[in-house]
Protein backbone atom coordinates (compact mmCIF):
# COMPACT_ATOMS: atom_id res chain seq x y z
CA UNK A 1 0.00 0.00 0.00
CA UNK A 2 1.46 3.25 -0.91
CA UNK A 3 0.62 6.42 1.17
CA UNK A 4 0.11 10.07 0.19
CA UNK A 5 2.73 12.63 1.30
CA UNK A 6 -0.07 14.27 3.44
CA UNK A 7 -0.43 10.47 4.83
CA UNK A 8 2.89 10.26 5.60
CA UNK A 9 3.32 13.39 7.28
CA UNK A 10 -0.07 13.19 9.39
CA UNK A 11 1.36 9.71 10.80
CA UNK A 12 4.67 10.70 11.48
CA UNK A 13 2.97 13.57 13.65
CA UNK A 14 1.19 10.96 15.20
CA UNK A 15 4.14 8.44 15.77
CA UNK A 16 5.99 11.46 17.45
CA UNK A 17 5.00 10.61 20.61
CA UNK A 18 4.32 6.96 20.27
CA UNK A 19 6.28 4.48 22.03
CA UNK A 20 8.18 1.43 20.42
CA UNK A 21 5.87 -2.07 21.39
CA UNK A 22 7.82 -4.80 19.97
CA UNK A 23 11.70 -4.80 20.23
CA UNK A 24 13.70 -6.92 17.61
CA UNK A 25 17.19 -8.39 18.60
CA UNK A 26 19.47 -11.05 17.81
CA UNK A 27 17.14 -13.64 17.68
CA UNK A 28 15.69 -11.25 14.51
CA UNK A 29 12.23 -12.29 13.30
CA UNK A 30 10.58 -15.25 15.14
CA UNK A 31 6.94 -16.30 15.02
CA UNK A 32 6.36 -14.83 18.04
CA UNK A 33 7.55 -11.74 17.14
CA UNK A 34 5.98 -11.83 14.13
CA UNK A 35 2.75 -12.51 15.04
CA UNK A 36 3.16 -9.73 18.32
CA UNK A 37 3.60 -7.25 15.37
CA UNK A 38 0.62 -8.52 13.20
CA UNK A 39 -1.82 -8.27 16.86
CA UNK A 40 -0.25 -4.57 17.46
CA UNK A 41 -0.90 -3.56 13.92
CA UNK A 42 -4.46 -4.77 13.98
CA UNK A 43 -5.10 -3.03 17.30
CA UNK A 44 -3.54 0.18 16.75
CA UNK A 45 -2.90 0.76 12.96
CA UNK A 46 0.29 2.53 13.78
CA UNK A 47 2.98 1.38 15.70
CA UNK A 48 6.69 1.88 16.62
CA UNK A 49 9.12 -1.19 16.65
CA UNK A 50 12.97 -1.22 17.92
CA UNK A 51 15.93 -2.79 16.16
CA UNK A 52 18.47 -3.88 18.53
CA UNK A 53 20.68 -5.10 15.92
CA UNK A 54 24.28 -3.74 15.31
CA UNK A 55 24.43 -3.53 11.71
CA UNK A 56 22.63 -0.65 9.70
CA UNK A 57 22.09 -3.03 6.67
CA UNK A 58 20.77 -6.15 8.65
CA UNK A 59 18.34 -3.40 9.94
CA UNK A 60 16.94 -1.98 7.14
CA UNK A 61 16.97 -6.10 5.58
CA UNK A 62 15.07 -6.90 8.80
CA UNK A 63 12.51 -3.87 8.71
CA UNK A 64 11.36 -4.87 4.60
CA UNK A 65 11.02 -8.56 5.95
CA UNK A 66 8.92 -7.89 8.59
CA UNK A 67 6.81 -5.18 6.60
CA UNK A 68 6.24 -8.10 3.77
CA UNK A 69 5.59 -10.85 6.45
CA UNK A 70 2.73 -8.25 8.25
CA UNK A 71 1.54 -6.01 5.20
CA UNK A 72 2.67 -3.43 7.08
CA UNK A 73 3.92 -0.37 5.22
CA UNK A 74 7.10 1.39 6.35
CA UNK A 75 6.03 5.54 7.24
CA UNK A 76 9.31 6.66 9.08
CA UNK A 77 12.53 5.17 9.97
CA UNK A 78 15.19 7.23 12.38
CA UNK A 79 17.83 5.50 13.98
CA UNK A 80 16.42 1.88 15.51
CA UNK A 81 12.99 2.73 15.27
CA UNK A 82 10.72 1.93 12.30
CA UNK A 83 7.29 3.49 12.38
CA UNK A 84 4.77 1.28 10.67
CA UNK A 85 1.07 1.32 9.36
CA UNK A 86 -1.21 -0.44 8.56
CA UNK A 87 -5.11 -0.48 7.98
CA UNK A 88 -7.22 -2.42 10.36
CA UNK A 89 -10.08 -4.42 9.45
CA UNK A 90 -12.34 -3.32 12.13
CA UNK A 91 -10.63 -0.55 13.90
CA UNK A 92 -11.61 -0.04 17.60
CA UNK A 93 -11.75 3.70 18.49
CA UNK A 94 -10.03 3.13 21.88
CA UNK A 95 -7.11 1.01 20.89
CA UNK A 96 -6.71 2.86 17.39
CA UNK A 97 -3.56 5.32 17.05
CA UNK A 98 -5.50 7.57 14.74
CA UNK A 99 -9.08 7.69 16.10
CA UNK A 100 -7.79 8.77 19.09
Amino acid sequence: MSLTPEQKKQFRTLGHNLNPIVMVAGNGLTENIQLEVDRALEDHELIKVKFAVGDRDVKKALIRELCDIVEATLVQEIGNIALLYRASRSPNPKLSNLLR
